[in-house]
């Protein structure tokens, strides 16, 4: 980091992705071992999109515990069933497609937005599992100084992210990015984790949200409007490791016309990978070009600061372990399921974000782990941790 700069505040980026968001638990579960017994949350400010809102906002929820909030991460994700998420149950699957069915090829008006499945469940288990207390706790006694998650506005088309901690910090609006100040509830991360299309969207105010990946072109930003100035990211892609030949996304030709699976995969992972992937690049960039700039001109009228980064990444392909697991999706759904391709080979990617099992889960939560210990002595200088004894 440069030698101007100030105190570092370390911000934590966890990025969208539905089931692939157990791979998050796993980078986090391999910090918490690295740090010493009791240790300060070492993230004061945390971000995070769709199901990485929810990972964000349970480490917030308990930031005066970090260690024992990673802990309960990983016994929940490691225990996760599809019915904890969504309706897999037959009746269930059948009136959300009749509903479905109805209101975009019938015009049949309904109360609740459109979505190919009933999220209901996850609802009730944040629900019950969340103390929003506790985020305010923790800012109160500085051991958080914000959390915010990020959602999209179908009507105004911004990326709205909402977030908690100390009143200084002002809001912000930027093309097609604002940021509000506000206490943080369910149904913010009911609306960030709203992916487009498979879950509905959720009405806040005046406007229906859905997932804050969507359009999301600055995932980094929230995080430096907070205050952060050196940033850890936390990705559910391996394109960051692999070159075309091995990236998830590659795939051999066929000459066969694309199923809907192979379509909404590549879709998908437009949504929740790529825009992350081509911001941590243009950071990259401003750091390189910083460093270029003499300091006097930096700290004068440039203000131009490095912001160090630090990202992990799965080392192997999440929609080739989730084809090994598809035996675990329930009958119902894997009848349902079928027709779209997302059973099969080239339907993994879909998979891989919907495949909220225990197995697939915890292989997930294992590799995070596997790919964050590889990088033990970066973990260590990046967060501190030689000053405080770990070696």
């Amino acid at each position: 980091m440069d030698a101007t700069s100030t105190v570092p505040v370390t911000g934590l980026i966890l990025s969208g992705g539905g089931a692939r968001a157990a791979y998050q638990v796993g980078v986090l579960s391999a910090i918490a071992e690295l740090l010493p017994a009791g240790a300060r949350n070492p993230f004061p400010v945390i971000v995070g999109t769709s199901a990485g809102a929810i990972n964000a906002t349970v480490l917030a929820c308990g930031a005066l515990q970090f260690q024992h909030a990673c802990q309960r991460l990983t016994e929940v994700w490691r225990d996760f069933h599809i019915h904890q998420v969504y309706r897999s149950d037959w009746s269930g699957i059948i009136r959300q497609a009749s509903r479905f069915v109805g209101q975009n090829f019938f015009g049949i008006r309904g109360r609740t937005p459109t979505a190919l499945l009933d999220n209901a469940p996850l609802r009730e288990l944040l629900t019950r599992e969340l103390d929003f207390s506790g985020i305010t706790a923790a800012v109160k006694t500085r051991h958080l100084r914000a959390v915010a998650i990020t959602a999209f506005g179908y009507d105004s088309g911004h990326s709205m992210t909402f977030y908690q901690g100390h009143g200084a910090i002002d809001p912000w609006l930027r093309h097609r990015r604002v940021g509000f100040p506000t206490r943080l509830n369910v149904e913010h991360l009911m609306a960030s984790s709203a992916i487009p299309l498979i879950f509905p969207a959720v009405k806040l105010g005046r406007e229906y949200l859905g997932d804050g990946s969507v359009r999301q072109a600055a995932p980094i930003s929230p995080a430096l409007h907070l205050g952060a100035n050196r940033v850890l990211i936390v990705g559910v892609s391996n394109n960051a490791h692999a070159d075309a030949s091995h990236s998830e996304d590659a795939s051999a030709a066929t000459g066969r016309a694309p199923t809907l699976a192979q379509i909404g995969g590549h879709l998908l992972n437009s949504t929740f990978i790529d825009s992350l992937e081509s911001d941590t690049e243009m950071l990259e960039r401003i750091n390189l070009m910083s460093q270029m700039i003499p300091p006097a001109e930096r700290q004068g009228r440039l203000r131009v600061k490095p912001v160090e980064t630090l990202v992990i990444a799965p080392s192997e392909p999440l929609a080739e372990i989730a084809a090994r697991f598809r035996h675990e999706l329930p009958r119902s759904l894997r009848l349902f399921l079928r027709g779209s391709g997302t059973t099969k080979k080239g339907g993994s990617a879909v998979l891989s974000y919907l495949l909220f099992e225990s197995g697939y889960c915890s292989e997930l939560i294992a590799l995070g782990r596997r790919d964050a210990l590889a990088k033990r002595d970066q973990l260590i200088q990046f967060l501190g941790l030689e000053l405080a004894g770990v070696h």
